[in-house]
């Protein structure tokens, strides 16, 4: 009789652990249209749609936790606000800060950010590739303190067009 007990409660603890590993996985989180409010990710996410950032002095996107992705899918990310100017936004298309094991995934395009268009600190293990950054105020990818990095076939373009005092080129 404990022989069977044993064999069932065995029986249900590998049930119910094949239901966590084997389960559906999460969907990802759609992301398209205007965003007004800086928007976290805590999970893999993607671009369903162009974006349009309409937010001031923060990012348009944050991430929020290790371990998950945003995939662009051939969409693209724009600030509102025209140009680089002495009243340009500080606003990042796209920022990272402190996180490990990201990824930053392409085709996709940011553009026209008053900051930086990808903003990566203290941060490990992150992916980003296949990134169009064109038209930021400041770098169209930058990385601060940042390790074991895979920076890969990006295009960089026009960046840093509202620096004069301290251009850094088309990184």
């Amino acid at each position: 009789m404990n022989q069977i007990f044993s064999n069932r409660i065995t029986l249900s603890v590998f049930s119910v652990f094949a239901l966590f590993v084997c389960g559906p996985r999460a969907q990802a989180t759609d992301i398209m249209g205007t965003i007004d409010t800086t928007l976290t990710i805590y999970d893999d996410s993607e671009l369903r749609g162009d974006v349009t950032c309409k937010v001031m002095q923060n990012p348009c996107i944050a991430f929020g936790a290790s371990d998950i992705k945003l995939r662009l899918n051939g969409f693209k990310i724009t600030e509102e606000t025209a140009g680089c100017t002495s009243n340009t936004s500080s606003q990042d298309g796209i920022d990272v800060v402190g996180f490990h094991d990201v990824a930053i995934l392409g085709p996709g395009l940011v553009q026209k950010f008053g900051g930086f268009g990808i903003f990566v600190q203290g941060t490990t293990r992150i992916k980003i590739e296949g990134i169009t950054a064109s038209d930021n105020c400041f770098s169209g990818i930058i990385l601060v303190g940042t390790t074991d990095s895979e920076i890969e076939r990006n295009v960089l373009v026009r960046n840093s067009i509202g620096s004069e005092g301290a251009p850094c080129g088309g990184t």
